[in-house]
């Protein structure tokens, strides 16, 4: 089930199982692998939620989170998921005071999340027009006489 509306998403982010196999479901539509050395080799450890690769190496345990925009944050995933579902589904954006407001994090955390969102939105060109634009209205510039003289 994907939620629809926010109140589904709060509620169904509530539970960090269902944080775990809705990032799953995206990340490893094939089964689950270790993202160190590739192999499928793993199996769950639902107390501690973290996989354990069969194969020997370090950092043989790992979580969702490992290899993401997630790694290294201590926001729990259902604060980082909702915010996401937020920017994803607000028609004219949100702003990190909004996300503060709704999920109970500061507004700092919320502005930090959003940057990373943001930044794993733009793809791998970096988000910036190439190839041939096409634009309908465009003005440049102001009146002449409010310009500088040179």
């Amino acid at each position: 089930m994907e939620p629809k509306t926010l109140q589904d998403a709060i509620v169904y982010f509530a539970n960090a199982d269902n944080c775990i196999s809705y990032l799953v479901a995206r990340r490893w539509p094939d089964g689950v692998t270790c993202p160190i050395c590739g192999s499928a080799n793993v199996s769950y450890m639902p107390m501690r939620r973290v996989w354990q690769c069969k194969t020997r190496h370090p950092k043989a345990q790992f979580s969702i989170k490992i290899g993401t925009i997630f790694e290294d944050s201590p926001i729990s995933l259902d604060k980082w998921l909702l915010a996401m579902w937020m920017l994803a589904n607000c028609k004219n954006g949100v702003s990190s005071y909004e996300i503060s407001r709704a999920t109970g994090i500061s507004q700092k955390s919320t502005w930090f999340m959003l940057q990373r969102i943001r930044l794993a939105l733009q793809g791998d060109t970096g988000g910036k027009l190439s190839g041939e634009i096409e634009v309908d209205e465009t003005f440049i510039g102001g009146k002449a006489r409010n310009m500088h003289a040179s």
